[in-house]
């Protein structure tokens, strides 16, 4: 069974950074992505502006998830707090929960529908949990499933490895430039 932070790291990662690959690089291909998940009906089309909403979304999610290694308590960035306003989003109750819930139907409404997630995931406990990888040429979306929250690398095999052994070079150099005056 996924939760609301699945989607919300599935859609973060439409985009590999180290890859500069783009899951998302037209409208039919943003169509194909939110119809397989059942965000959207198989009828419906995106269009330029659509894709345009869904990349500063996705964008903006990245960065509110890096504040979550250090900073969760920090404000939300701009370029998400323009992706979640440019949303079609209406504040409901359904059985007694508060939620949220699209205003419009489509590819709009899909969106909002991911939107929706962030307070879902914070309301499960796994927004906080949810993270990207401190690598700079990485920055893929993982859940830190750790006990203590701790995480910083997607994978401490490959990503983690990356930056000690960067360190470890950089401390070499170091003590070779010092130790040779």
């Amino acid at each position: 069974m996924t939760g609301p932070a699945d989607l919300i790291r599935d859609f973060v990662n439409t985009y590999d950074v180290d890859s500069e690959t783009d899951e998302l690089s037209s409208p039919s291909e943003l169509t194909v992505w939110m119809t397989e998940r059942g965000l959207i009906p198989a009828t419906d089309r995106a269009v330029d502006r659509d894709l345009a909403v869904a990349v500063h979304l996705r964008e903006g999610l990245r960065t509110a998830l890096r504040l979550n290694h250090d900073s969760p308590g920090d404000p939300v960035p701009d370029e998400l707090d323009a992706a979640l306003a440019a949303l079609p989003l209406r504040v409901t109750i359904d059985g007694g929960e508060p939620g949220l819930a699209p205003t419009v139907p489509g590819v709009p409404g899909g969106l909002a529908r991911i939107a929706a997630l962030i307070p879902a995931a914070h309301a499960d406990g796994t927004w906080p949990r949810l993270k990207v990888c401190v690598e700079s040429t990485c920055q893929w979306a993982f859940l830190d499933s750790s006990k203590n929250r701790s995480r910083s690398w997607c994978s401490m095999r490959v990503c983690g490895n990356r930056t000690k052994t960067r360190a470890y070079r950089a401390r070499r150099r170091a003590e070779g430039s010092t130790g040779s005056s």
